[in-house]
């Protein structure tokens, strides 16, 4: 996942501004797909002009801490043909990314979406690469208020819409079946990081042609472990103490009985195969599997995220159900503790790469 971190994180030292050696490193280590932010709002907006972006953290290490100015395309077209050259499957997202004109509520309907991948699409195939791209997971996480803010009146307080609600499902029916229309051979999609264990149950995603789920140890529906440590996910990315909390705990409460929260991760892998074999649509996991948020710094060992990691990748993998397979949401090289490990990332890509696939993604190359 190199999200929207691919086009914002190109100062020295921010781990993508120079593209091949970030993609050749990728390629080393044995990877063969990437999952970026397309930014469709902005190019359906204005592909070309300087957008300011505000920044979604400051904390974390995706994207930018400080407003940046981009320029969406020609850059895509540029970086998707530099993964072309390497056979680097494209998948893409959007996070819709806040700029300084709000350009992202101008998604508000069904219709504003599709078209907006549509045209993005169109800019992408113009340059002959659509061949390039794995699928398009139209918004992560849909439909939380963080990445779909559109869908939300002003007030804060509003409540999280529920991904089962009518108005929901419509919405990502409706805009799915209008870009299939124009890319019918394109494999589809919204990306999920909540209700598991009830989409597994009865969610209806016939018109989806694949599950995209973030599974990580310490979502709620696995494990207590972030309640366990007293670390807040939803004020972390502006809480510079949020990294302390984790320097602090993160690493004993795991060694202490890594059985007991392994067992809950293995547990929500489980429940997401069963929603690929209900659904028989095949699962996508491009976050996942150790904490949601890490990075670099004093006191935050990666051994134990490397160990977590791991047991998510070969659970995953053991199922059958998965047709791509992260091994990390860290895998990128901002984050040096884990970008290092060259024997860790090749031995896992290995086995990923040879593993068995029962439900392979329509229409994908």
């Amino acid at each position: 996942m190199w999200d929207f971190s691919w086009l914002e994180r190109r100062w020295s030292g921010g781990g993508y501004e120079d593209w091949d050696r970030a993609l050749d490193q990728l390629a080393d280590r044995g990877y063969d797909a990437v999952r970026i932010d397309a930014y469709p709002h902005l190019i359906a907006a204005g592909a070309q002009r300087a957008w300011q972006l505000v920044p979604v953290w400051t904390e974390h290490d995706w994207g930018s801490p400080l407003p940046t100015h981009v320029q969406v395309q020609p850059h895509l077209n540029d970086f998707v043909a530099k993964c072309r050259e390497r056979d680097i499957a494209v998948g893409l997202s959007t996070w819709f990314r806040a700029d300084s004109e709000e350009t992202r509520r101008r998604i508000d309907s069904a219709t504003a979406m599709a078209n907006a991948w549509i045209e993005t699409l169109q800019s992408i195939e113009a340059a002959g690469l659509l061949e390039t791209i794995l699928y398009v997971d139209l918004c992560n996480e849909f439909p939380l208020r963080m990445w779909a803010p559109f869908l939300y009146p002003d007030s804060a307080g509003a409540r999280t819409l529920s991904r089962s609600s009518s108005s929901v499902q419509a919405f990502m029916r409706e805009s799915i079946e209008a870009v299939r229309s124009a890319y019918p051979t394109l494999p589809l999609c919204y990306s999920f990081a909540d209700d598991f264990r009830t989409g597994a149950r009865a969610e209806a995603v016939d018109y989806m042609d694949l599950l995209e789920l973030h599974l990580w140890v310490t979502h709620p529906e696995a494990t207590n472990f972030y309640a366990t440590i007293g670390y807040q996910v939803e004020s972390s990315g502006f809480d510079p103490g949020s990294y302390g909390v984790l320097a602090d705990h993160a690493r004993e409460t795991f060694a202490a009985d890594p059985e007991r929260w392994l067992g809950g991760l293995r547990e929500l892998i489980e429940t997401a195969a069963r929603w690929s074999v209900r659904s028989g649509k095949p699962l996508i996991t491009t976050e996942g599997w150790g904490p949601i948020n890490y990075k670099d710094g004093p006191g935050l060992d990666w051994h134990w995220v490397l160990d977590t990691c791991e047991a998510g990748v070969r659970a995953a993998v053991a199922t059958e159900r998965w047709a791509a397979v992260c091994t990390s949401n860290f895998c990128g090289p901002q984050f040096a503790g884990m970008w290092r490990e060259l024997d860790w990332h090749r031995r896992l890509t290995a086995e990923i790469r040879s593993s068995r696939l029962a439900a392979p993604i329509a229409g994908s190359r």
